[in-house]
């Protein structure tokens, strides 16, 4: 007698992600119970084990594991675009924005980013942001898997602006003290949250943006509450030149003094880490994030993951916040660290799609600490999985003898709009390219309005003189 289930996926071409490459099924299936996979195997013995309440034939697609962008600043979607091109870029181009990001645009910018991520196939998301009333309703509305980290700073409330480049940043004690309540009650509320789907790191937002009495009281209260940190590590020469001012250490060197380099922390960006840095942090236990497209477009540097993944650290992908970076789609992510490691080595072998597809799947979970729940299709795991069209024309044709080429056109190929269908907990959220239950015209325009009123009180603002896009604006260059 066949086993019930709720779905059965039947005829795809089935990447686990098990084991060490890709774990492909030429004719794959994927049972799925609730909200975890039951079975994965052949779809002719999965047809005889189980009977479904639906059946999906997933002929012609690629079913992956949902994939994982493991940073991100989401309320930003609604400055995309402002902060690319320019030296400074936070200072320059950012900063004046965000002074005047109220509550309203910001939680437009989430749903933006949301949708846009999820559509492309990101089921598990790691956001980096103020821990606003309502951002955290957000995820569970659309009902995808976050892990969301609050801000922590002692930044003065006019932000970054207004301050002389080179001049050491004022720190704010008392705001960085409020920011750490706040961050205690985000996660006392939402660690744990909708049946696991959502979880908290503490998220110091780096090493010099609050006093070392404060980094510590964090880094305790981390250890005490069992959570990970989430911390921007060496971002850049303005971080490593704020910390030798200071401390007269550069970034890693201080936080192995502080005790902050072990398998609590994920280390995200190490834009400006040496090769001996990036390999002391992986020794340490902790884990990498690498956004490839952000860090390209504003500081043009390829931050040394290759060094990171061969010292034994595992690298989640992650695509950062879209006022820098434009996107925030793990395709153009898998794509951009391929080749801009291939261009950094002059080794077109280095950082082949597979290990690519990895580290947006299997290694990013293993960096969030998640690898025994999502990452790849295993018996037990969360019923986390996308399909990918691969009839759409940039995919074609499909081969697999004597060379395999799908995940090679995944990676260098794909734009995110073949993604037909997205999974999360056994739920589906996207069918047939469309998010279900949301109205995506509504955010959409939302986004818009916000946006506007965000850039017209910019444009009021005298600060905004001295933003580093406006003579190419002035040239007729935008």
């Amino acid at each position: 007698m066949p086993e019930a289930v709720d779905i059965l996926l039947l005829h795809a071409h089935t990447f686990t992600m098990e084991g060490e490459g890709v774990g492909y099924l030429a004719d794959g299936a994927v049972a799925i119970r609730k909200d975890r996979i039951v079975d994965v195997g052949p779809t002719a013995t999965l047809q005889e084990r189980y009977v479904a309440g639906e059946t999906i034939d997933a002929s012609h697609h690629a079913l992956l594991p949902g994939l994982i962008d493991a940073h991100m600043h989401t309320p930003l979607a609604v400055l995309r675009g402002v902060a690319q091109d320019i030296a400074h870029w936070m200072q320059k181009g950012l900063a004046p924005y965000t002074r005047h990001l109220h509550r309203e645009a910001a939680l437009a910018g989430v749903w933006l980013n949301v949708l846009e991520a999820l559509k492309a196939g990101s089921t598990t998301m790691g956001d980096y942001a103020a821990p606003i009333e309502g951002w955290a309703e957000i995820f569970a509305a659309v009902g995808v898997r976050a892990v969301l980290t609050p801000t922590i700073n002692a930044l003065p409330s006019r932000g970054m602006a207004s301050w002389r480049i080179g001049d050491l940043y004022p720190l704010d004690e008392a705001i960085g003290e409020q920011n750490i309540r706040a961050a205690m009650e985000f996660a006392n509320q939402w660690h744990g949250a909708e049946n696991g789907r959502i979880t908290v790191m503490y998220g110091p937002q780096a090493a010099d943006m609050l006093t070392r009495d404060q980094l510590l009281h964090i880094k305790r209260l981390a250890a005490a509450d069992g959570l990970m940190i989430h911390m921007h590590v060496a971002q850049g020469e303005r971080e490593i030149d704020q910390m030798l001012k200071r401390y007269g250490k550069r970034t890693p060197a201080f936080l192995e003094q502080i005790g902050y380099l072990d398998d609590q922390l994920l280390a995200v960006h190490l834009t400006e880490a040496t090769d001996e840095e990036a390999i002391q942090i992986a020794a340490s236990g902790a884990r990498m994030v690498l956004c490839s497209g952000s860090i390209g477009l504003i500081d043009g540097i390829v931050p040394p993951a290759v060094v990171f993944r061969s010292a034994g650290g595992p690298v989640a992908l992650g695509s950062d916040q879209a006022a820098g970076n434009n996107c925030n789609n793990i395709f153009n992510e898998m794509k951009l660290t391929a080749l801009f490691n291939k261009i950094k080595y002059r080794d077109p072998t280095v950082m082949p799609a597979w290990e690519a597809l990895r580290m947006a799947t299997i290694e990013g979970a293993q960096a969030l600490g998640m690898a025994d729940e999502i990452g790849s299709l295993r018996p037990g795991k969360k019923a986390d999985l996308i399909l990918v069209d691969l009839n759409a024309l940039n995919l074609t044709p499909v081969l697999t003898e004597p060379i395999r080429n799908i995940v090679p056109n995944l990676v260098y190929a794909a734009s995110g709009r073949e993604v037909d269908l997205v999974m999360v907990d056994g739920r589906i959220l996207v069918r047939n390219g469309r998010v279900l239950g949301v109205d995506e015209e509504a955010v959409r325009e939302e986004a818009q309005l916000r946006a506007q009123e965000v850039a017209e009180a910019v444009e009021r603002d005298p600060v905004h003189l001295d933003m580093a896009l406006l003579q190419a604006m002035e040239e007729g260059k935008l």
